[in-house]
């Protein structure tokens, strides 16, 4: 049996005769080189980093562009240190897997360490203020979840935990935010040596995310006393610190069971699921989709890595703003959330499931390609129309990534505003077109309208994706039941905070209204809805 940890990659026969590509550097040196002068500190031990990130700096050491590696910092579960990472010494199998059935296999050893980011553990964390303190240190980067940046709650007061750490200071700190900001503390005290923050998580303005979060915190301190007054301005010191945007895209979705069969039937051993006790689902291995971009805003203190010898692209601010807006509100972002909602009525467990159903592909190409392209913002470095093709031909249409109409649903009233709202208005703002005549985008706040009645097309109840206001929209069609001709919809679509625009004064929300009732009418409604506005 193949064993994964460094003493069973030294047989390499067996490895190649899987089909497994070992590393092509010397894992001890590199070792060695990142403990004494660490370059990189990334927190968030998750799929993305193992499966992205890691594989990136993992393709600078095969071709000798780098000769160290990255120590992984985990500050909310723990458990991904303890059992993903420290019993295979550190080590991940990567399977890329082709829309085709091809499957990439590699072990990925650019993760030279898994730190725990808890005061409970004392060796773990005086390793990382090591690290810090170290000159050498070039970034920390992050995919915490864009929650990970929140200091405050719904109610606008300090979330407790972060309320705890602003009352402890430096010293206690729990919230990773505030062990961002406390390390970076002892940095400034031993030095006030530069370095760069870099935010890698899916979410608008993240490198602005952690950047207000950290300078929010250390301006707290400072207020209370609990450190020396300068440390802020060298926070907000550009020539010191600096806080790039980014634009991250892959799909590294929970370990698939088909994948685990395969690598079992190597001769694999130990490629156990693990599901943490704060529900994290892992596994030795990372499965994930060929399809990646990282963008990153070039602007960092004190170097960095060659990351552009690994496909990563760098570019100015402006460009990575320009990339996120192309994704997140035309060609990516609002293709999901429509195969989403119209997934959960009509049954489908699996986003590529629905990409072999006629009538929900071309819901999604009229939204991309015929609605959203016009009004695209381009950012000339990805084609937006390429960036489609691959959305739908090769990424969506995966059948080996196991995504779920129902993660994705989930928050959605958090994403209607960005995903759909922004291409209203640009067809608001822009002569010659006018909102009354889009149709799929339309269609599908119908859809999300009718999945917010928790009953699927059959008449069948389910179960509805987490959402932070569900309580509140579900309240507005609280009256609303299958065969009614007349509903309370129209309270939902005038709340122009959940749009971002008036629809009804642009001349969508009567439109809007009557596709809603369409889909009423009972079992098999929405189907017969959609295809009677797509097809």
């Amino acid at each position: 049996m193949l064993q994964l940890d460094r003493k069973g990659l030294s047989e390499k026969a067996a490895w190649g005769a899987a089909g497994i590509e070992l590393p092509k550097y010397d894992l001890e040196l590199v070792a060695n080189n990142t403990r004494v002068r660490p370059q990189w500190v990334h927190f968030g031990a998750g799929n993305i980093f193992r499966g992205l990130i890691a594989n990136a700096q993992q393709q600078l050491l095969n071709k000798l562009k780098a000769d160290t590696g990255i120590i992984a910092a985990e500050a909310f579960d723990f458990e991904m240190i303890d059992k993903v990472y420290k019993p295979y010494d550190n080590l991940t199998l990567l399977v890329l897997m082709s829309a085709d059935g091809r499957f990439h296999k590699s072990v990925v050893a650019s993760i030279v360490e898994g730190l725990a980011a808890e005061q409970n553990r004392p060796d773990d964390y005086l390793r990382l203020i090591e690290i810090f303190e170290n000159p050498s240190l070039q970034m920390a980067s992050f995919t915490v979840t864009e929650k990970g940046y929140a200091l405050t709650g719904p109610d606008g007061k300090y979330l407790a935990v972060v309320e705890r750490d602003l009352t402890n200071g430096p010293e206690q700190p729990v919230h990773v935010m505030s062990i961002a900001t406390s390390l970076a503390y002892r940095r400034y005290l031993k030095g006030r040596h530069p370095m760069t923050f870099v935010s890698m998580d899916n979410c608008s303005h993240n490198g602005d995310l952690l950047k207000d979060s950290m300078i929010a915190i250390a301006k707290e301190w400072t207020r209370r006393g609990l450190v020396e007054e300068g440390f802020a301005d060298y926070l907000q010191n550009e020539e010191k610190i600096t806080f790039p945007l980014t634009m991250i895209d892959k799909i590294t979705p929970r370990p698939s069971l088909q994948v685990q069969s395969a690598l079992r039937g190597l001769g694999l051993a130990d490629m156990e699921m693990i599901v943490t006790s704060r529900h994290t689902y892992t596994a030795p291995f990372v499965n994930a989709e060929i399809s990646e971009y990282l963008v990153i805003e070039d602007k960092f203190t004190n170097g960095r890595p060659a990351l552009e010898e690994a496909g990563i692209i760098f570019t100015n601010r402006d460009t990575v703003d320009k990339v996120e807006k192309m994704k997140v509100t035309t060609c990516l972002n609002p293709l999901h959330t429509a195969l989403a909602l119209a997934g959960c009525l009509l049954g489908y467990e699996l986003i590529a499931d629905e990409m072999r159903d006629h009538t929900l592909r071309r819901l999604v190409e009229t939204i991309g390609y015929k609605e959203g392209l016009p009004v695209v913002v381009d950012p000339v470095i990805i084609q937006p129309k390429p960036f489609i093709d691959e959305v739908l031909q090769e990424r969506f249409a995966n059948p080996y990534i196991p995504d779920t109409p129902q993660r994705i649903a989930t928050d959605t009233s958090q994403k209607m505003s960005i995903r759909f709202g922004e291409t209203i208005k640009s067809y608001a703002s822009t002569a010659g077109l006018d909102p009354a005549n889009l149709t799929a985008i339309p269609l599908t706040i119908a859809i999300w309208c009718r999945y917010l009645l928790g009953v699927d097309d059959q008449g069948a109840p389910f179960i509805l994706s987490p959402d932070p206001l569900l309580d509140t929209l579900q309240g507005y069609l609280q009256n609303t039941k299958l065969g009614d001709q007349t509903s309370e919809v129209r309270c939902l679509l005038e709340d122009d905070k959940l749009f971002g625009v008036r629809l009804y004064e642009i001349g969508l929300g009567d439109k809007i209204e009557a596709m809603f009732h369409e889909m009423l009418a009972g079992p098999g409604a929405v189907r017969s809805t959609i295809e009677k506005y797509v097809n």
